[in-house]
């Protein structure tokens, strides 16, 4: 497909030249260059057999594991596979398109991260800082936004401890339940917390929902226009948002979560809380985000490096967390960095390997567990064979 495109444009800049100026047609040959360049390597990673491959792969997942969603899979920086598969809309049967939109849910972490370590880079907080500092009134001593980030601050998840407060499904005190009313409900019942603060490592929602109210603090700025402003615009992020039931009936390409019975999943508790979850994006844009992280157009390169690390060595282990990232080292393959994420429906992987600069992308809107896995893709693009379970949802 791509080497008929590529026939195709090459034939329609030839014919352009022939009435145009030197300068002209040196300007139309300037992209043929680039494709070129494209193309050979294309060639030589043989990108239309694995392309093929990981079809295949995808159709049997379609198949035998009801798989519905959205693929994109890149090696060496460029996209080799991309396809929608199944429905957005299961009552209406409307497909799915390459810019349908999902939520992100746990995947949403990593963005939240880059906003921290952004705000960090810029001068306006330290990752030392107390929480306290920030957020007045924050009822837990000795928690830093580093601990947030590596959820080692011993917190208990919200998404637990808040709900026996709400006096409805998604509202307390007669309002939405959102990132306010959790804070509230810790600030007035001080829910009891797993462990002591920077003990050990605990997932836990909490933590990137204060990271979000951290954000607001520090910039000025909401939540969704700090990421609009700061993220999505600059990276071309054009079919990203932050979820608001109020604004997103105006996202025509956004979603429906199911079940795994194929039965819609209702906005109720929690969907208003961001920072833990909440983004909603699309293949292609998920793909901007992770080639930014090859350079230093948002966060510098020290940083980015700083976000990879593990933190979490009281075990040992292949698997870590970083700054919004879970890790596999087995020191025999090469690196990944990835987030899965799971909510109301949706369950997604974005998972990158950079010493090959190879990306998996995998949205889903109908909950399957089979997202998780792409062992098969990691074999296809991995010239030893090898693969790496990247199994368990967020």
């Amino acid at each position: 497909m791509r080497v008929k495109l590529f026939l195709s444009f090459s034939l329609f800049v030839l014919l352009f030249a022939c009435g145009s100026s030197p300068t002209e047609n040196a300007k139309a040959e300037a992209p043929r260059v680039n494709q070129d360049s494209i193309n050979k390597l294309l060639l030589k990673i043989h990108a239309k057999e694995k392309a093929y491959q990981i079809d295949t792969l995808f159709k049997n997942k379609v198949k035998h594991a009801g798989f519905n969603g959205c693929v994109l899979v890149a090696q060496h920086g460029v996209v080799i596979f991309k396809k929608a598969f199944g429905y957005s809309n299961f009552k209406t049967k409307d497909s799915l398109q390459l810019n349908s939109a999902f939520q992100l849910a746990s995947a949403s972490k990593t963005l939240t991260a880059a906003a921290v370590l952004l705000l960090k880079d810029k001068g306006l907080i330290k990752l030392s800082d107390s929480v306290q500092k920030y957020l007045p009134g924050f009822p837990y001593s000795g928690i830093t936004i580093q601990m947030l980030l590596t959820h080692r601050s011993g917190l208990g998840n919200y998404v637990y401890f808040c709900e026996p407060y709400c006096d409805r499904p998604n509202n307390y005190n007669g309002n939405c339940f959102n990132n306010a009313a959790m804070f509230e409900i810790m600030k007035a019942h001080k829910p009891e917390v797993y462990a002591k603060p920077g003990k050990k490592f605990e997932y836990c929602n909490t933590n990137y929902a204060l990271l979000a109210m951290i954000v607001e603090k520090a910039s000025g700025e909401t939540f969704p226009e700090f990421m609009r402003e700061n993220i999505f615009i600059p990276l071309g992020m054009t079919n990203t948002w932050i979820h608001d039931t109020k604004t997103d009936q105006q996202y025509k390409n956004k979603t429906i979560g199911y079940n795994g019975s194929s039965k819609p999943e209702e906005d109720t508790y929690a969907d208003d809380v961001y920072g833990d979850k909440g983004v909603y994006s699309t293949i292609d844009d998920m793909f901007k985000w992770d080639q930014a992280l090859y350079s230093d157009k948002l966060l510098k390169s020290n940083t980015i490096e700083e976000a990879f690390q593990g933190y979490s060595n009281e075990h040992k282990g292949k698997r870590n967390y970083g700054y919004g990232w879970r890790t596999i080292d087995d020191g025999k393959n090469p690196k990944i960095i990835y987030h899965n994420g799971w909510w109301h429906g949706y369950s997604t992987l974005f998972m990158r390997r950079p010493a090959d600069k190879a990306t998996i992308i995998v949205l889903s809107n109908r909950f399957n567990r089979s997202t998780y896995h792409v062992e098969g893709v990691l074999k296809i693009l991995s010239e030893n064979g090898s693969g790496t379970d990247l199994s368990g949802e967020d």
